[in-house]
């Protein structure tokens, strides 16, 4: 190689390596997650993640298509950017996720400064993609079979001390408003040795606590040799050093067993807390909207997790407004956070996705301002609910992961306990990673709010 040569090599390596790449996501924690592992990808190849969208030479939103709210916030970012690739021809632009899947040639007619369309089944490509839209233009990489194999770069992740790990993708079910089979296909289970393997090379680089995550994770290991259970995978990181917490999404009410929650209770690692969505709390609706299971049925599984996994925490997801929801279904929903009292809930207003059954069978004909007004009272009655529930921990001791600075107050750390508590405290920022001890001093809907307790011992 001529002198020239090796410093235009040089120059071009710089430029590689100067290349960084913004990632916005969108929905679920699968976003998230695939997020990490296209950025995880890109960094073999010389990208850099950065947190400011103006200082990035790649743009990628991951997408979500569950609700159209999360299309809409999409399609806003994505006309901002307009201005600023006519300005900036070299700026790359690219969608991934369910909304990719879904729309890709429909983004690209409305967005023609989009460069790429990655859907949910081809992110780990994404270094290639980018290079075939930088010399070939556009370019849509789809797929909704196979499963995604990429061997993950754990030191790659937004947070040193926690991390999501993927364990299955896509879903059997087919949930009437649901727009996930279709965008992320059918299940197709990760094998146990790689998801074992990925935890501990994610603990070996200083990960506390993993969530496994899946779209309906509770049928984790129907499709693998010999049928390991989620419970086996719990069990089997448990064993791993340096992993001291355990927790998993998300769950649906028609596949739990006994076997899982009988191994949340016997494993020390395991969180206690379930995030299991109702949905609904009239059994007509959920009939309507292929649940699988009754309000009787739910109830049954909330007593279940109580009786094995004493003092585990309860969270749910609420749909308000599905179509034909009368007064009387609505006030069943009320009734049953009234009776479980879950820790936590999400709420979200009743959206057609096209190509579910409900979008074909039913008229969306609650009106937006009654989904509204539903919506805001459920909150409002769970704000009670955890007001009073939050209170009654003032006055115990908690073990609470600390993740560093309090987002709204700097001078303060903020953390987890096991039931997924908001915990704010006072301390050195050197304690994010580590475990403590916290006596709560108050009390708030949102967070408690406690002092640090001195370790005891030699």
């Amino acid at each position: 190689m001529s002198e020239v040569e090796t410093v235009l090599s040089c120059e071009s390596a710089r430029a590689m390596v100067s290349r960084k790449v913004f990632v916005e996501a969108f929905g679920c924690q699968m976003n998230f997650l695939d997020g990490e592992l296209a950025v995880s990808r890109l960094s073999e190849h010389g990208w850099a993640r950065t947190a400011d969208p103006e200082d990035a030479d790649l743009i990628l939103f991951n997408t979500c298509s569950i609700r159209d709210q999360s299309e809409n916030r999409v399609w806003s970012r994505l006309g901002a950017l307009r201005p600023r690739k006519e300005r900036d021809p070299g700026l790359l632009i690219g969608i991934m996720g369910c909304m990719a899947q879904r729309d890709a040639e429909s983004i690209l007619r409305r967005m023609p400064h989009v460069d790429l369309v990655c859907g949910t089944r081809r992110f780990h490509e994404m270094h290639t993609l980018v290079e075939r839209a930088e010399t070939e233009g556009q370019v849509i990489a789809i797929e909704t079979d196979g499963f995604v194999d990429i061997v993950r770069d754990v030191r790659v992740r937004p947070q040193r001390h926690r991390a999501y790990v993927s364990v299955m993708r896509g879903c059997d079910h087919k949930c009437s408003y649901c727009i996930v089979p279709t965008t992320r296909g059918v299940q197709t289970d990760r094998p146990f040795e790689d998801v074992v393997d990925e935890v501990r090379r994610l603990a070996e680089d200083g990960v506390r606590e993993v969530t496994f995550l899946g779209q309906n994770i509770n049928t984790y290991g129907r499709y693998l040799p010999g049928r390991p259970t989620l419970g086996d995978a719990i069990r089997a990181v448990d064993q791993i050093d340096g992993i001291d917490r355990i927790r998993f999404l998300t769950s649906n009410p028609m596949d739990i067993r006994d076997e899982l929650l009988e191994a949340m209770a016997e494993t020390p690692s395991a969180a206690g807390y379930l995030h299991f969505p109702a949905q609904h709390g009239h059994s007509d609706v959920l009939r309507r909207m292929f649940r699988g299971y009754s309000r009787e049925r739910y109830l049954e599984v909330c007593a279940k997790a109580r009786e094995v996994c004493p003092g585990i925490e309860l969270a749910t997801d609420l749909i308000v407004g599905f179509p034909g929801e009368t007064e009387a279904e609505f006030e069943a929903t009320r009734s049953l956070m009234e009776e479980v009292r879950f820790k936590q809930i999400y709420v979200f207003k009743y959206s057609p996705r096209p190509g579910t059954a409900a979008a074909e069978q039913y008229v969306d004909d609650v009106s937006d301002q009654t989904k509204r007004e539903r919506k805001n009272e459920l909150l409002a009655l769970q704000d009670s609910i955890s007001v009073e529930r939050n209170q009654a921990l003032v006055g115990t001791q908690i073990r609470v992961l600390v993740d560093g600075p309090s987002p709204r107050n700097a001078a303060r750390l903020s953390g987890r306990a096991e039931g997924q508590h908001m915990v704010i405290l006072d301390g050195s920022p050197d304690l994010a990673g580590e475990f403590v001890n916290v006596h709560v001093e108050r009390a708030t809907a949102a967070a408690l709010y406690g002092v640090l307790v001195p370790e005891t011992g030699a």
